[in-house]
C-alpha cells in the first residue's frame, strides 16, 4: 500500500544539488499529486539522497571529495560524506536557508532543493540530474536512469516540509502526540530497535547512539528517514511512506521517540 495525506507538502523545489513489515494504514495521494505516483519510487530516491552507494547495485563508496566541495571552505566533512545529498542540502532540502545555514558545522553555502524542485517537473528534473552539460555537479558515474529517476521522482513528491512539522530552536515535533505516537512505533519499529529504543546503538559503549538520541538531536533526519528509510540496514528498515503513513504519523512517532533514552 502507498499513499501519503495532503499533511505532507509534497511539491518540493531544486536548485543545485550535490549530492521487516509495516503496519497498513492508508491513506490518500497529497493533493496535485497524481495517484498513479510509484511511491517505491518515491522512497528509493530517498535512500539515495541520504547514501546513494548503499542502494545502487554494483556501486562503490566514492574516495576523495566531491568536485564541487572545493567551492565552500566551513563544511569540514571529507570523503565519501561529500558525495550526499543531504551533506549540501540538508535533512529539511533547504541548504544554507535551513538548519544547515550560517552558524552551523554543516554550512557549505549551498542553496537548497526545495524553491527549485516544485517549479519544475519530474521529467526536466531528471533532465537536470542527468545532463553532461553539468559534469562538475553531475559526477556521480554510478548512478542508472533508474536511479536519476527515482531521485527526481523524490524530490517532486517526496520532501516534507519540515518547517511545518519541527520547531528549529527547540527541536520538538509541532503538533506531534507522544500517546498517539508509541503504537505505530510498537508496531513498526520496536521490533529492530526496542521498546526503549536501545536495541540498535549507531554509536559504541562510550558514545551510544540510539534512536531516541537520533530523534532529539536530529529531528529533521529522523522525519526523513523514518519517512523512506534507512539505505543498507539490513533487514530493510521499512518506509512509513510505502507503509500507508501520514506525515502526521510520523510527528507522532517523533514526539514518543524523544520520550526514550539517549544513552
Amino acid at each position: 500500500m502507498r499513499g501519503i495525506t495532503g499533511g505532507v507538502v509534497v511539491l518540493p523545489a531544486f536548485a543545485l544539488m550535490v549530492t521487516g513489515s509495516g503496519c497498513s494504514l492508508p491513506t490518500a495521494p497529497p493533493p496535485g499529486a497524481s495517484a498513479k505516483v510509484d511511491w517505491a519510487s518515491v522512497a528509493q530516491g530517498g535512500l539515495l539522497y541520504d547514501k546513494w552507494w548503499k542502494v545502487v547495485e554494483g556501486a562503490s563508496e566514492p574516495k576523495g571529495n566531491h568536485p564541487l566541495w572545493a567551492s565552500q571552505s566551513t563544511n569540514k566533512a571529507a570523503g565519501s560524506a561529500t558525495w550526499r545529498c543531504k551533506e549540501c542540502h540538508g535533512w529539511d532540502y533547504k541548504g544554507k536557508d535551513g538548519a544547515y545555514g550560517k552558524g552551523s558545522r554543516r554550512y557549505t553555502g549551498f542553496p537548497g532543493v526545495w524553491d527549485g524542485a516544485r517549479k519544475k517537473s519530474v521529467a526536466e528534473l531528471t533532465a537536470f540530474l542527468a545532463s553532461s552539460g553539468n559534469p562538475t555537479h553531475n559526477a556521480f558515474t554510478g548512478l542508472r536512469a533508474t536511479d536519476i529517476a527515482d531521485l527526481a521522482n523524490f524530490l517532486k513528491y517526496g520532501l516534507v516540509d519540515m518547517t511545518t512539522y519541527v520547531d528549529y530552536a527547540t527541536k520538538t515535533p509541532v503538533g506531534g502526540n507522544a500517546a498517539r505516537g508509541k503504537p505505530p512505533y510498537d508496531t513498526l519499529c520496536a521490533a529492530c530497535h526496542g521498546a526503549d529504543g536501545k536495541k540498535l546503538n549507531f554509536g559504541d559503549a562510550k558514545k551510544p547512539e540510539y534512536v531516541g538520541t537520533v530523534a532529539k538531536d536530529n529531528p529533521q533526519e529522523f522525519i526523513h528517514k523514518t519517512w523512506v528509510g534507512q539505505p543498507g540496514s539490513e533487514p530493510p528498515m521499512p518506509s512509513a511512506l510505502e507503509s500507508g503513513w501520514s506525515i502526521q504519523q510520523v510527528v507522532d512517532v517523533l514526539a514518543h521517540v524523544q520520550t526514550l533514552p539517549v544513552k
